[in-house]
C-alpha cells in the first residue's frame, strides 16, 4: 500500500495500529501540556523540570512514530 503524503500514512496508521494510535494521542496530550506552560509567564523551577521532561517525552513519541512511518514508505533501490 503506498500513500501520497505523511498525513494520508498518518491516518491510516492511526485507525490501523493500536500503538501508533497511543503514540499520537500521547504526543498530543505531551504538546497541549507543553502550550499550557508556555502560556505562562513565570515558571517555577518544577514547572521547568516539568517542561524539560515533557519535551523528551513528546520527542520520544514523535521518534517512534517516524520510525514506524519509515516501514511504510519506498525504499530507494
Amino acid at each position: 500500500m503506498e500513500f501520497t503524503s505523511d498525513t494520508e500514512l498518518k491516518a491510516h496508521l492511526i485507525a490501523t495500529d493500536a500503538h501508533f494510535r497511543t503514540l499520537s494521542t500521547e504526543h498530543a496530550t505531551y504538546s497541549r501540556l507543553l502550550s499550557e506552560l508556555e502560556n505562562k509567564s513565570h515558571l517555577t523551577a518544577e514547572e521547568e523540570i516539568e517542561e524539560h521532561r515533557l519535551k523528551k517525552l513528546k520527542l520520544h513519541a514523535k521518534d517512534e512514530m517516524r520510525q514506524i512511518m519509515g516501514r511504510y514508505q519506498p525504499q530507494p533501490v
